[in-house]
């Protein structure tokens, strides 16, 4: 049987991709990738009548290394039945859902920016992004510094093609400031709809001032604060100020005194509280915080080696993103700290992720990773795949989106330990492999028996004390869950 996610997941996601450029009728290329960043309830319409011959055609043009992708077998796990496309249909059409939404009182087309980073350094890129249906770009931070890079910069933690982890070396923008702010300005001038923010560091109070009222005089809708970068060359920069509660709020207030726009703090998770240096930005009368920055990491590959010599730098993509969770929960359930809005940032690659941000208060969400891997394309699947899920869900404003999820975090103290949820097997699902089995003898309560001859699991419930490892490890998502029982029961 097909598993429609791990086929898509060899897709090598192809530029002009050969498999579409062969087949009349339908864009195979197009129905991956929306499977791929798990859209795959709208993966059929650019497939809707398709011919067998053309995608026989398609599969033969694939140039993977390994083997052809299976076209022909992907569509016809996605071709819908009468009865599934009338139970699947949605209270509206997904098209019609509009996902604009205000931040810092600045109308935004949609949540979805830039981060300030590789990915928006210039005219071109940006309005590359602005054309694709990016909302809005926090654009590479602008600096008075003399930026010197090293060569090679970035290094990835990978699952086959795909980066779980990547770690960068580059630090700030290395246009003159100057050219910078004439860039921001013709992008506002050109995109007025699109949102624009610079993101600013400073070496002390004065510049971080001027740099902020540069930005204003450009025309820009807000000024990031960059307090959060972790690889700045001299000290006293990025998260050297992040970590100082405060030098966040003296020269957040400076800058709040220079401009009337929205002034919005950027925090770093390189800390052990994150409320304390946030509370600072809050009190210096900061508009918004967008979080996080990237994670200071080592990793040891040889190969990204800079003249044989190895440094601590910053760690981003999906690895980060339960990190980057947590800090916007802490802030965002900060009871003193009300009225300031969130900006998400860390490990977003798909709509499902940037929901979780919006679903703990964020207003918007920044992607820089993903953007590196995949290219601004991917703006396609995040904006189709929120609409689709709001329109199952019957919600008109993604306004009704934030925060929805902040009241069902408690603390550990306050969590329901007297109830218990066993796992069960489906046996049409299960395919006998026994991972179950070897996890919960080897890192569970041995609440596992092996049939070896009928390859079957068994759950020996009296040893079962619902932890549901063995869920998690099962790659055929062939074990549930039964209701919540009392353990008295």
């Amino acid at each position: 049987m097909l598993h429609i996610h791990e086929e898509a997941a060899r897709c090598l996601l192809c530029e002009d991709a050969p498999c579409t450029k062969a087949c009349n009728t339908s864009d195979p290329a197009r129905a991956i990738r929306a499977i791929r960043f798990h859209n795959e309830k709208n993966a059929w319409r650019w497939l809707e009548g398709s011919t067998d011959a053309d995608l026989e055609r398609a599969e033969q043009a694939c140039i993977h290394y390994d083997k052809p992708i299976r076209i022909r077998e992907l569509a016809a796990a996605l071709r819908p039945s009468d009865r599934d496309a009338a139970a699947s249909k949605p209270l509206k059409d997904a098209n019609d859902v509009s996902l604009a939404i205000t931040f810092c009182d600045i109308p935004c087309e949609n949540p979805f920016f830039l981060a300030s980073s590789a990915v928006c350094t210039n005219y071109e890129m940006v309005a590359r992004a602005f054309e694709a249906g990016w909302g809005g770009v926090f654009y590479k931070t602008i600096c008075k510094q003399d930026i010197r890079e090293v060569s090679p910069r970035f290094d990835a933690v990978k699952d086959d093609t795909r980066f779980t982890g990547f770690r960068n070396m580059e630090q700030l923008s290395e246009n003159p400031y100057d050219v910078d702010f004439d860039i921001l300005r013709r992008l506002k001038q050109n995109y007025p709809s699109k949102i624009v923010v610079a993101s600013i560091m400073g070496q002390f109070e004065e510049e971080w001032a001027e740099l902020a009222k540069m930005a204003e005089d450009a025309g820009c809708d807000a000024v990031e604060l960059n307090f959060s970068c972790p690889q700045m060359r001299l000290s006293g920069l990025g998260s050297d100020v992040g970590q100082n509660p405060e030098l966040v709020t003296f020269y957040t207030v400076y800058v709040k005194r220079a401009v009337k726009i929205p002034v919005i703090p950027k925090m770093t998770p390189n800390i052990t509280q994150i409320n304390n240096p946030a509370m600072g930005a809050y009190f210096a009368g900061a508009d918004a915080i967008s979080a996080i920055n990237t994670i200071k990491s080592v990793t040891m590959a040889t190969e990204a080696e800079v003249s044989e010599q190895k440094t601590i730098s910053g760690y981003s993509g999906r690895s980060v993103k339960p990190i980057a969770l947590r800090c916007i929960l802490e802030m965002a359930r900060n009871a003193i700290m009300k009225n300031v809005q969130f900006s998400g940032i860390g490990g977003i690659e798909n709509w499902r992720d940037a929901l979780e941000f919006i679903q703990l208060g964020c207003r918007n969400v920044q992607v820089c990773t993903a953007v590196m891997q995949y290219g601004y394309r991917i703006i396609d699947d995040l904006i189709l795949g929120l609409q689709t899920y709001m329109a199952e869900r019957g919600i008109d404003r993604l306004e009704d989106l934030v925060g929805e999820q902040l009241s069902s975090f408690v603390l550990p103290g306050d969590l329901d330990r007297e109830t218990i949820v066993y796992p069960k097997i489906d046996r049409e699902k299960c395919v006998g492999c026994g991972r179950c089995y070897i996890s919960c003898q080897d890192g569970g309560h041995q609440a596992i028996s092996f049939d070896k001859e009928k390859r079957q699991p068994h759950i020996v419930g009296t040893k079962c004390v619902g932890c549901h490892l063995c869920r998690l490890v099962c790659p055929t998502g062939a074990i549930g869950l039964t209701k919540r029982i009392s353990k008295k029961h």
